[in-house]
């Protein structure tokens, strides 16, 4: 759906209010969206918070949304996904029947039926994952998270939005760098807050109760924000589900050069200018399909997980420096939060052809290159082998024994050493440099079993997700009561900086994760407790004591 489209007649919007759809002024246009009766619930869909990045706004930080020039606009369905990869060729990548556009910097709003803006109910911001190259908004359904808050007596208001993605989100290089055009999917999600922050109350939100929360991508996406005071008049609290600052390795632009020139390569009317660093004026001018075609070029020809993905973008940028320096400095926002990790987070994202000590050791090579010093680099490595032994019942998935499902005995010495590299070493880091400063935070290890998903992939990247939205596939009672308590634990602290409001379903008190008492809430239906957060110390020490040979 186009913009253009989305203008609807006077008289067609007379219709739809007569018929109860509801609907908000803003400014002088009138936003209809569509009641859910089955959840008591309204819908407004497609809201563009920026104007749309195309043509010579491409490649460029986004311009915030201020008046939507139009009498009224139909904001009934969502509006286009970002573009990326279709057909599942990414992790989380979309169906193939999903519209994409690269107009797609829109907001969604769901709140209950009969709220108006008066209402001032607490917010629910979320950001989706897909490792900064695939995922939308489309995907999660707020409806159980809102009905659930309802019936606890605490409403919300969840709010979704698009961000964009690939290199026309995170571009990488030296020109990036030179045009100003790092981190611009970081600047997305800046711009939808801000526009959160002058709207939301005509929706009936309240701007000084804003809960960003993430996973994955959007994880790292809003801890990154942590990193800058900014964030505080954005937001008062926050969830981050399997995302730190440093979960993906941090490098200057100038790292991934090379993939620039592939995407750039790829796209045929400026592929001549590919190893130039005068690409940017001809690739405001090509199609979209053009880009895609660049995209799906730079994606065949890299051996990258991540090949697009927020870097250092210098002082006065979003990223100033490596997180774990800014962290060490006390140099990030003290807003409440909750932060955690699932149980195997490395195993769907590690080669399952893994099969060699000397595979680990050339993948830890690559992904961590260049390193401040070379040798330091390989006698890290050397000692991180070391601590994580070819040993299967040391490895991920964890409490699986010498089961190896058919695999090498590696993939799981894999599996486990990048879970702890990338997600648990980075949240402990996170999580006890906040507490150390004072700041209000609550962990978790989510440890439900999955018996519908694949054994070697155990308690997966990305598991918890479906429980916080309310649709676990295991319809276990277990796995329903855990995914309710969750989803009652998210609601407590969006609603009263707490998990602990004593509203909605009996559930454990959750501590306070502190320097004296560093302890996670174990999410797991048959075993919700808290228990200390030491798994793997050794390990992990080692890992978070050498920040700068893993770019931490």
């Amino acid at each position: 759906m186009t913009r253009t489209s989305a203008v609807i007649s006077s008289v067609l919007l007379f219709a739809l209010v007569a018929r109860g759809a509801p609907t908000v002024q803003l400014g002088q246009t009138a936003v209809v969206g569509r009641s859910i009766p089955t959840f008591s619930q309204e819908f407004f869909a497609g809201i563009p918070y920026a104007e749309p990045p195309l043509g010579d706004l491409r490649f460029r930080p986004p311009v915030l949304q201020t008046s939507l020039n139009a009498t009224t606009l139909d904001a009934a369905q969502y509006g286009p996904s970002c573009i990326q990869p279709l057909g599942g060729s990414t992790p989380g990548g979309l169906p193939t029947s999903f519209a994409l556009s690269e107009d797609c910097l829109t907001v969604n709003i769901l709140r209950p039926a009969g709220v108006d803006s008066t209402s001032k109910l607490p917010v629910m911001f979320w950001t989706y994952g897909g490792g900064f190259l695939s995922g939308s908004s489309v995907v999660y359904n707020g409806s159980t998270i809102v009905e659930q808050s309802v019936a606890r007596g605490t409403p919300v208001v969840f709010v979704s939005f698009n961000y964009r993605l690939g290199p026309l989100g995170f571009p990488q290089g030296q020109e990036a760098m030179d045009q100003g055009a790092l981190n611009l999917g970081i600047k997305d999600q800046i711009a939808a807050l801000e526009w959160v922050q002058r709207n939301i109350g005509k929706f009936g939100g309240d701007k000084r109760k804003v809960t960003a929360f993430g996973q994955s991508a959007g994880s790292i996406l809003t801890s990154i924000l942590f990193l800058n005071k900014r964030v505080d008049k954005l937001a008062r609290a926050a969830i981050f589900e399997s995302g730190s600052q440093a979960t993906v390795a941090i490098f200057p632009a100038t790292r991934r050069e090379n993939i620039w020139t592939s995407f750039v390569a790829g796209v045929p009317s400026c592929a001549s200018l590919a190893k130039t660093h005068l690409t940017f004026s001809c690739l405001r001018n090509v199609t979209t399909q053009e880009l895609l075609e660049g995209l799906l070029t730079s994606l065949a020809e890299t051996n990258e997980q991540v090949p697009f993905n927020p870097v250092i973008d210098g002082p006065e940028g979003l990223i100033p420096d490596l997180p774990s320096r800014l962290l060490s400095q006390g140099k990030f926002s003290r807003i409440p939060f909750i932060a955690g990790t699932n149980l195997d987070e490395g195993t769907a994202l590690t080669s399952q052809l893994i099969n060699s000590t000397a595979a680990i050791n050339a993948s830890l090579i690559s992904g961590r290159t260049p390193s401040v010093s070379p040798a330091l680099l390989q006698s890290s490595i050397k000692k991180l082998l070391e601590l994580y032994p070819d040993v299967p019942a040391l490895g991920s998935p964890y409490g699986t024994g010498n089961n190896t499902f058919g695999l090498s005995s590696q993939y799981k010495r894999a599996s486990a050493i990048d879970g702890d590299l990338d997600f648990h070493s980075q949240r402990r880091q996170w999580i006890e440099a906040a507490a150390n400063a004072g700041v209000t935070t609550f962990g978790y290890l989510f440890t439900q079993p999955q018996p519908n998903g694949l054994p070697q992939l155990g308690v997966a990247h990305g598991s918890e997700v479906f429980y916080v939205f309310g649709t676990p596939a295991d319809t276990s009672s277990a796995s329903v009561t855990i995914s309710r308590i969750m989803t009652d634990f998210w609601i407590s602290f969006a609603t009263s900086l707490t998990p602990n409001d004593g509203l909605g379903i009996p559930r454990p008190e959750w501590t306070q994760f502190t320097p004296m008492a560093k302890s996670l809430m174990q999410l797991n239906g048959a075993n919700l407790t808290m228990i200390p957060d030491t798994f793997r110390k050794e390990q992990i020490s080692f890992i978070n004591s050498n920040p700068e040979i893993w770019h931490h």
